[in-house]
């Protein structure tokens, strides 16, 4: 990564805009971006995605099928992992640190010093760059929930994808699941088609009364299109025809009903057979059971088997639960750094029949970081032998020293994951 301590800079003095990380609400987007001449009514085709898990990859699986077809896509997701640059893609490409530094002393200026949160004014900053970038598509994740998400002020998407949705955030979102089902399905819009991926009764019921009421079209899994595997491949089938592809180059079986619904997004946008088989091939999603092979992480290891995966809810925990279950036995190892503001019971219970031993770490520059003696101690709750580290790599060697053909595991939190990725170049 070339310098970025220009934008760096503007970032850190964007935290100071507004007391709260987090404040839901959109009428300090929509002021901002009216003095910025409202660059969200001239983007190109919006596709929004929401949902509790899944999205980055969902995303990521509909760029590629959409770039295979010579399409140009922007694309905007977050949290970044080691650099903010890599929340905005323009046209394929992750914005350059000029590009970048401009755009944000821009909307610096256009805020006029009023109280706004860094996830508004930086999802302002990407509306603006894609408006001004000419491409086929924009993809836009949703940061948090849907209904009042800084990214929900396109009035008229081409199409809107809900990925799974489960329990997380409830300080934010709501304690049971249609209360959240309700604030993700804000995304849906009028006469817009959605694409639902799997869903528990309780939060389809609450996106199809939505749906009913906004005349919104919906492509529900298990309905309107299946996804399975058979032998070794991935078979799609909608009301168009049947599709037989390659299984998903991202590991593991939760990335089956990723793949579906971007295949679903794909195949209504009208995409190719060649763009569904490379949405399914070539799709990169860094931190979500990523193997790292080389690095100085990796050199400080040889022998072992070495991935990392930033989910940190109880579904994210039960997907990797699920994903270790179906690799070739091997003993495995966890080093895991968690946020205080997560279920971390729910997320180790999962994990608990596959791991060997658990090594609790606090997250690096982090202030809301689990001390590593609080996740050890709830990894023993859970049943997993645990014991405390002082970093990511003294808990690696050791693990590698004792057992140096093991499987490692990285995991429990996005901040971690981006700062191994740091730290291992």
């Amino acid at each position: 990564m070339t310098d970025t301590s220009r934008s760096d800079a503007i970032l850190a003095r964007m935290m100071e805009f507004h007391p709260k990380i987090i404040d839901l609400t959109l009428d300090r987007v929509h002021r901002l971006l009216a003095a910025l001449d409202h660059p969200e009514r001239v983007l190109p085709p919006v596709i929004h995605l929401a949902g509790t898990n899944g999205k980055g990859s969902t995303q990521a699986m509909i760029r590629a099928g959409l770039e295979a077809d010579g399409k140009l896509v922007h694309a905007y997701t977050s949290p970044h992992l080691a650099w903010f640059h890599e929340r905005i893609r323009l046209a394929g490409e992750l914005i350059s640190e000029d590009a970048l530094a401009a755009l944000l002393d821009e909307c610096v200026a256009a805020n006029g010093g009023e109280e706004i949160t860094f996830f508004e004014i930086t999802t302002c900053a990407a509306l603006l760059a894609f408006s001004r970038t000419p491409a086929d598509y924009t993809l836009l994740e949703v940061g948090l929930g849907g209904r009042l998400d800084a990214t929900n002020v396109v009035d008229r998407p081409a199409l809107t994808v809900l990925t799974p949705i489960s329990i997380d955030h409830q300080q934010y979102l709501g304690e049971t699941l249609p209360e959240i089902a309700g604030e993700k399905a804000g995304i849906l819009k009028r006469g817009v088609p959605c694409v639902v991926g799997p869903q528990e009764d309780a939060a389809l019921d609450v996106i199809e009364a939505r749906a009913a009421r906004l005349g919104a079209p919906l492509l529900v899994h298990g309905q309107h299109w299946h996804v399975t595997t058979e032998r070794g491949r991935l078979v799609f089938q909608d009301e168009t025809g049947l599709l037989d592809l390659p299984l998903p180059n991202l590991p593991g079986p939760h990335q089956i009903q990723n793949a579906g619904a971007a295949l679903a997004a794909l195949r209504h946008l009208g995409a190719s057979e060649t763009a569904c088989e490379a949405a399914v091939a070539r799709a990169f999603w860094p931190a979500r059971m990523q193997r790292l092979r080389q690095g100085p992480l990796v050199d400080l290891a040889p022998g072992v088997e070495l991935w990392l995966d930033g989910g940190h809810n109880p579904a994210g925990g039960e997907a990797i639960a699920a994903t270790l279950a179906a690799m070739p036995a091997r003993p495995t190892f966890a080093i895991c750094g968690m946020l205080n503001t997560k279920d971390i019971g729910g997320y180790l219970r999962p994990l608990a029949p596959h791991l060997a031993e658990l090594h609790a770490v606090s997250i690096p520059g982090e202030k809301n970081t689990l001390p590593a003696e609080v996740t050890a101690e709830a990894a023993r709750k859970a049943g997993i032998v645990a014991a405390e580290a002082e970093s990511v790599a003294a808990a690696l060697a050791g693990v590698a020293d004792r057992n140096p053909q093991a499987r490692v595991l990285i995991c429990g939190s996005l901040y971690l994951a981006g700062t191994v990725l740091k730290e291992n170049g």
